[in-house]
C-alpha cells in the first residue's frame, strides 16, 4: 500500500511543499515512485513522518531530527518513549500556564484587591459572582447585575470569607433537612429557602421571589450549579429548587 504526496499531506495536515522540502533535504524520502515519477509513500514512510512531526512540535530543528532518526543504534520504541516523556512534560507545563492565566483572568473579573492565591484560598470551587453572571446572561443588562457589581467591588477578603461561610451554613442546613427526610415544601425547608433569598438580597442584589425561583430552576438545569449542590448532598439541587418554589408560593399566598 502506498500513498500519493497529496494523500500524505492530508493525513498529516502538512503542505505538499513541506513534504517536497523534507524529500529534498533527505529527511523523508518516499520509498517509491510511480511510473510517471511521482512520489509514493509507504506505511513505513508515514511512521517516519509521524516521528518528524513529533520532534518538530517539541521544537527540535530539522537537522537534529535527522540525526536522531538516522541513528543506527536507536530503537524506534526508544523514540516513542522519549517523545512521550517530552510531550508529557510539555503538557504539564502548558497546564500550569493555563491555570495561571485562568487565575489572573478570574482575579481581574472579580474586581477585588486580592492576590490570586488569596482569591482561591477564600473561594475554593465556589464563585460568588456566578448568580449575577447568570442573571445577565439570561435576562440581559439588569439592575440586579449592576447592583451586584456595585456592591461586590468594595468587598474585602474578610467580607468574602464571611459571605462564603454564611452561604455554606445555609447549604448545610438545607442538606440536613433533605437527609432527615423533611419535605421540600415543609415550613422548615421553606424557611431556609427564605434565608437563602435574603442572603442574596443583602449580599449581591435585590432578589425578589420570582427571580429567586428562576435561580432555583437554574440549580437543576445548569450543570455547574447542579454539581455544586450535588457535591454537598446528592439530590440537594432539586430539593433547593422545590423549597424555593414552595417558599415563593407561600409568599404569594401571604400577599408578600
Amino acid at each position: 500500500m502506498s500513498y500519493s504526496v497529496g494523500q500524505v499531506a492530508g493525513f498529516a495536515r502538512v503542505t505538499v511543499r513541506t513534504l517536497h522540502h523534507y524529500d529534498e533535504i533527505g529527511l523523508l524520502a518516499p520509498s517509491e515512485r510511480s511510473h510517471a515519477g511521482h512520489r509514493r509513500y509507504s506505511d513505513g514512510d508515514l511512521d517516519r513522518l509521524q516521528q518528524i512531526l513529533f520532534y518538530r512540535e517539541l521544537g527540535f530543528p530539522l537537522d537534529q531530527v535527522a540525526t536522531l532518526l538516522d541513528d543506527p543504534d536507536a530503537d524506534p520504541r526508544a523514540h516513542l518513549r522519549r517523545q512521550h516523556e517530552l510531550l508529557s512534560a510539555r503538557i504539564a507545563k502548558l497546564q500550569q500556564m493555563a491555570a495561571a492565566v485562568e487565575t489572573a483572568m478570574e482575579a481581574r473579573r472579580m474586581g477585588i484587591n486580592l492576590t490570586p492565591e488569596e482569591k482561591f484560598e477564600v473561594f475554593g470551587d465556589f464563585d460568588p459572582d456566578e448568580h449575577a453572571e447568570e442573571v445577565e446572561r439570561r435576562w440581559g443588562d439588569t439592575e440586579a447585575y449592576a447592583e451586584s457589581q456595585r456592591r461586590t467591588a468594595a468587598y474585602t477578603k474578610e467580607d468574602w470569607k464571611r459571605l462564603t461561610e454564611e452561604l455554606d451554613a445555609i447549604h448545610a442546613r438545607m442538606g440536613d433537612l433533605l437527609a432527615a427526610g423533611e419535605p421540600a415544601d415543609s415550613a422548615a425547608a421553606m424557611d431556609v429557602a427564605e434565608e437563602h433569598r435574603r442572603f442574596i438580597s443583602s449580599s449581591y442584589y435585590d432578589c425578589a421571589h420570582e427571580l429567586h425561583s428562576c435561580l432555583g430552576d437554574m440549580y437543576v438545569s445548569d450543570a455547574r450549579f447542579t454539581a455544586t449542590y450535588e457535591a454537598i448532598r446528592p439530590g440537594l439541587a432539586v430539593y433547593m429548587r422545590d423549597a424555593i418554589h414552595a417558599n415563593g408560593a407561600r409568599a404569594g399566598a401571604r400577599g408578600e
